[in-house]
């Protein structure tokens, strides 16, 4: 069929007598050659088969608008990013063999038999690592209080690392602290997302470079294959202070975070880790600022313990689309299947792929007490529709969903049973499975599971259980606008 209307469209070129119409007939013909072009591109290399069925139908169908929109937002392999072997490659550095040799002591000793979190950290490419101490920070407050104080007490470099940075009340707070470092001589690399950060005024990077810091964005589009993708984005939210105090979480730095935008009440989650943890979180931003920059800069590796005895098993997760696997997605399915009483997730997105709708399914469906909390409120239309279309489907295994109704919902943290739990920036949608660079905190401690779990049990007492007829009892007009969502889920 594609071929015939090819061939038709050239018969036509060939036969046309006016020039204006030769044009017209020949830029068509252009048009549609790509889409097949495309098309087989998209078989090719799309990961997903949702994502390249919607890629094939649109480039085929309409082509002069779906053309141009697959090779900017189409790709799902990161072109260019040297994925460093994180650990290893620490190798290149003077300190490296007195880092290694001082860090095992801190690596977790696997008990014999099979091991649930080897499957993680192989996918990690770093170790678990115990002598961490994390403290949970729930909410904007907390977290960026944790965070001005951490800057402060810096002596040597601040690594800090954002999706988004706005120039406001937040935004002018965070600037001031690290201006105030930077002029005491303290090291501070600022590295931001320039699609994320799009509004970040160049007055506020110059005041920072003018103090002494180093301001770069992650320059997505550097090399000549990159040179429209915009669809890659670096999602991480990373601070590292001398190498011994990290933070990560949902948070960015605008005033929204504190709860003073449209939406109100933001609900987001950060953590505090101190310990040779920080060092693989180190790792993470090492890795961003050399691809940003091509330079590697002077940080410490060697691990220290955190202070008082504190004892918590820490893995650094970092994933994107320069992994060779679907390296998030993969993260989401070990923790869904590992677990045997208890699955509990948040995330302000919920668009899974088929293979974790599956496992969330069958995890129910064998007696897992399976929890999905997302917002009551959007702020992406779009991801909002699509997640109705699952509820049915899930509720009908067994999976309970709840709608946060306190705020506004943005944390992305996993409960798995009483064994460990996660906090950090990854979304359980496909840009964050397979096209956002995110980074996860996997915490292994009793203490801190027990944490976590309070913190779940009082959002689920400030949300509503979703009902059989929050999907199938809407109008037809809502449920057709959910399913085409679905349909474009895969490439949003």
């Amino acid at each position: 069929m594609f071929w015939k209307r090819i061939r038709r469209r050239a018969g036509e070129v060939l036969g046309s007598g006016s020039r204006r119409l030769r044009t017209v007939s020949l830029l068509i013909l252009a048009a549609e050659v790509l889409g097949v072009i495309s098309a087989v591109d998209a078989v090719m290399k799309t990961r997903t088969s949702q994502g390249a069925i919607a890629w094939t139908v649109s480039l085929v169908t309409f082509p002069y608008l779906a053309v141009p929109a697959y090779w900017v937002f189409g790709r799902s392999e990161f072109q260019g990013y040297v994925t460093a072997h994180r650990l290893a490659d620490v190798a290149v550095d003077p300190a490296a063999e007195q880092a290694e040799r001082v860090g095992r002591e801190f690596l977790l000793e696997r008990p014999p038999g099979p091991y649930p979190a080897a499957a993680a950290e192989r996918l990690a490419a770093i170790p678990t690592t115990r002598r961490n101490a994390v403290e949970l920070l729930v909410d904007g407050e907390a977290t960026f209080a944790s965070i001005e104080a951490g800057i402060e007490a810096a002596q040597e470099y601040v690594l800090f690392q954002f999706f988004i940075v706005k120039d406001d009340e937040l935004g002018r707070r965070m600037q001031r602290a690290l201006i105030r470092k930077a002029r005491e001589g303290v090291r501070v690399l600022f590295l931001y997302d320039e699609v994320g950060s799009h509004a970040l005024p160049h007055r506020y990077k110059e005041e920072l470079r003018e103090a002494g810091a180093q301001v770069f964005n992650f320059h997505t589009r550097q090399g000549p294959r990159n040179r429209f993708q915009i669809n890659f984005r670096n999602h991480r939210k990373v601070i590292v202070v001398d190498g011994r105090v990290a933070w990560v979480g949902g948070h960015n730095v605008g005033d929204e975070y504190l709860g003073k935008g449209e939406l109100g009440y933001w609900r987001d989650t950060h953590v505090r880790i101190e310990g040779p943890a920080a060092v693989a979180a180190q790792l993470s931003f090492v890795e961003d600022w050399n691809w940003a920059t091509g330079s590697l800069p002077e940080v410490d590796w060697v691990p220290d313990p955190a202070p008082d005895g504190a004892d918590m098993p820490v893995l650094i997760l970092p994933t994107g689309p320069a992994d060779e696997l679907d390296s998030a997605a993969l993260m989401f399915t070990h923790a869904i299947n590992t677990a045997r009483e208890r699955i509990w997730i948040a995330s302000p997105y919920f668009v899974p792929d088929e293979g974790t709708m599956s496992a969330l399914q069958l995890a129910a469906l064998r007696g897992v007490d399976v929890r999905i909390l997302i917002p009551d409120k959007a702020d992406h239309t779009l991801v909002y529709l699509a997640a109705f279309t699952y509820f049915d489907e899930a509720r009908q295994a067994g999976v309970r969903f709840y709608k946060y109704t306190g705020g506004f919902l943005h944390q992305k943290v996993v409960l798995v049973d009483d064994l460990a739990a996660g906090v950090g920036t990854a979304n359980f949608d496909n840009r964050s499975f397979r096209l956002n660079f995110e980074i996860t905190a996997l915490i292994g401690d009793p203490d801190f599971v027990e944490e976590v779990d309070r913190m779940f049990e009082s959002d689920f007492a400030q949300s509503r259980i979703v009902g059989p007829d929050e999907y199938s009892g809407r109008a037809f007009p809502f449920r057709l606008a959910a399913r085409l969502a679905r349909l474009l889920a895969p490439v949003l």
